[in-house]
């Protein structure tokens, strides 16, 4: 893989020397993230469980791929926020260049275990060796994109995104997916929220358009109160000014998208945690994650958070506690659902807005950097290492490494290989006509990123009215459904169905000319479960 050229500049607040400019960064990635959880720039619902606030992606996005099928696959994203530190993550052991460069923050042999002969992971990361040696971790070595953006608020959107660093984008490379192809959403809506994150603040991966297909809450309040009484803020009492009315649209907002309520309290409710979680904020998360899918939830996309990564300062004190927490919250996941058999279906994969500089800093730490590894877990991955290693020889002119895999590539392989989504249109979501990480998941082996038709059974002639057609249908589980006639440019003709209707297979019998249309030829639009599935026909 050719390895492109970072010409990334020193940017203010990328280290502790422009102390204001990083405290900025930092206020205004903090203000993004508060108005998105409030709702103030998105749209979508919003619930709570077991003490930790869950985001209901109302239409997530990965997914006409995934809806279409029976493809039971579900992606974990990590994000590790604040920019994690790659070297003393993946270590390269005997590494001149690293041990010269930190002689205070560098993971000594003697604290780490071999990965290979070259690289090692640190002892507070054990729990990890046993997904390791069992083929079902892979690492994707120095991964990045060009011109690396050193702000937390735009490299964060950047990867979240999957734009280019001068190119902004308001919407995320899974809600784009599922605001072209679930176009039934609002008038058919799927009985279990399509993606789910765990936590307060919103995430710009989840963002459609204009729409963001969940909105957060911002602070966690009980899910019983949803699941009881259907809403979740009075709408009462407000202040009878501009503040009121805002709070009084938020309100509303809130209150009507808890939809999903019933669904994921049954899936909570219906299983429970068969593995030792530690008493930590990212094993809460996943522990939550791991009962609804075990209890039967639909959700395809989760997003779970850890903090605390941006370790200008006393780096050691921090770090190895963090990927401790990291290593057994995956461990204790995977082992709670491989108790239920689903250890097959799930795919769990790190994010991180960038790495850190090679050389530490002068308060043992270390500054905004380019490139880290990503990780992902599952018995679905191939394991061990992909991609070229960062060559600590060749540093750019800042004292960073030059990255070799670009982040979108691992999406691509996510998109196409997890998700078996067609390349072309794997490629159309990310914006990049880039190529997949080699050997990272095995080729999937059929594609269903495409409108099959399943839900249609066909039509034919009425043997009881010569000017009508029997159009028959079936619907997985019960839902809304709608059914409707369009002419041949998507004009809605006449509504046959629109109604809540159980999991069976229905006939109906349509005559244009009780509609007054002539015969001619018309598509026949089924909207079922999020999804639409169409066909066409000719009245003679």
């Amino acid at each position: 893989m050719n390895i492109e050229k970072n010409n990334t500049k020193h940017r203010t607040g990328e280290n502790l020397t422009n102390c204001d400019a990083h405290n900025e960064d930092h206020r205004q990635w903090s203000r993004r993230q508060f108005l998105l959880s409030t709702g103030l720039a998105t749209l979508g619902s919003a619930l709570s469980l077991g003490g930790t606030s869950v985001k209901a992606l109302a239409n997530s996005p990965l997914l006409k791929a995934i809806a279409q099928s029976d493809n039971e696959r579900i992606l974990v994203i990590i994000n590790l926020g604040g920019g994690n530190d790659g070297l003393n993550t993946i270590v390269p052991r005997g590494n001149d260049v690293y041990y010269g460069s930190r002689p205070s923050i560098a993971v000594q042999e003697y604290d780490m275990f071999a990965l290979n002969d070259e690289f090692g992971m640190p002892n507070t990361m054990l729990d990890l060796q046993p997904l390791w040696n069992d083929g079902k971790m892979a690492v994707v070595h120095n991964v990045a994109y060009p011109n690396q953006n050193l702000s937390h608020f735009r490299s964060s959107d950047i990867w979240f995104s999957a734009s280019d660093e001068e190119v902004v984008l308001n919407d995320g490379w899974i809600g784009r997916l599922l605001q072209d192809q679930y176009p039934a959403y609002t008038t058919a809506p799927p009985n279990s929220p399509i993606g789910l994150q765990i936590g307060v603040q919103s995430n710009l991966v989840f963002l459609g358009g204009a729409n963001n297909f969940g909105l957060s809450i911002t602070n966690p309040t009980q899910f019983y109160q949803i699941a009881q009484t259907g809403q979740l803020y009075s709408t009462d009492n407000l202040p009878n000014c501009s503040y009121g009315d805002e709070m009084l649209f938020l309100r509303q907002t809130t209150n009507s998208t808890v939809r999903y309520a019933d669904a994921i309290h049954d899936a909570y409710t219906g299983a429970t945690n068969n593995s030792g979680y530690s008493d930590t904020y990212l094993s809460e998360q996943l522990a939550i994650v791991a009962r609804l899918i075990k209890g039967g939830m639909k959700t395809k996309v989760y997003l779970v958070s850890i903090g605390g990564f941006d370790t200008h300062a006393d780096q050691n004190e921090y770090h190895p506690s963090l990927m401790n927490e990291l290593a057994t919250s995956v461990k204790a996941f995977y082992d709670d659902i491989a108790s239920a058999n689903k250890n097959e279906d799930v795919l769990l994969m790190t994010v991180s807005e960038f790495g850190r500089r090679v050389e530490e800093n002068g308060s043992f730490g270390t500054d905004h950097g380019v490139s880290a590894p990503m990780m992902l877990f599952g018995d679905g991955v191939t394991g061990g290492f992909k991609g070229t290693p960062a060559d600590l020889d060749n540093l750019d002119e800042y004292g960073n490494m030059r990255f070799s895999m670009d982040f979108r590539q691992v999406y691509l392989s996510v998109l196409k290989d997890w998700f078996c989504v067609d390349l072309p249109l794997a490629q159309a979501i990310i914006g990049k006509p880039l190529s997949i990480v080699p050997d990272l998941l095995p080729v999937c082996s059929s594609s269903v990123g495409s409108n099959n038709l399943g839900a249609l059974l066909g039509h034919n002639p009425d043997p009881a009215n010569a000017s009508a057609m029997l159009i028959k249908y079936a619907i997985a589980e019960r839902g809304l459904v709608k059914l409707q006639i369009q002419d041949m440019a998507g004009n809605t003709k006449a509504t046959l169905v629109n109604m809540v209707q159980d999991a069976n297979s229905y006939t109906i019998s349509f005559n244009p000319l009780s509609y007054g249309l002539a015969p001619g030829q018309f598509i026949y639009r089924l909207d079922t479960g999020g999804r639409s599935y169409s066909r066409k026909m000719r009245f003679w």
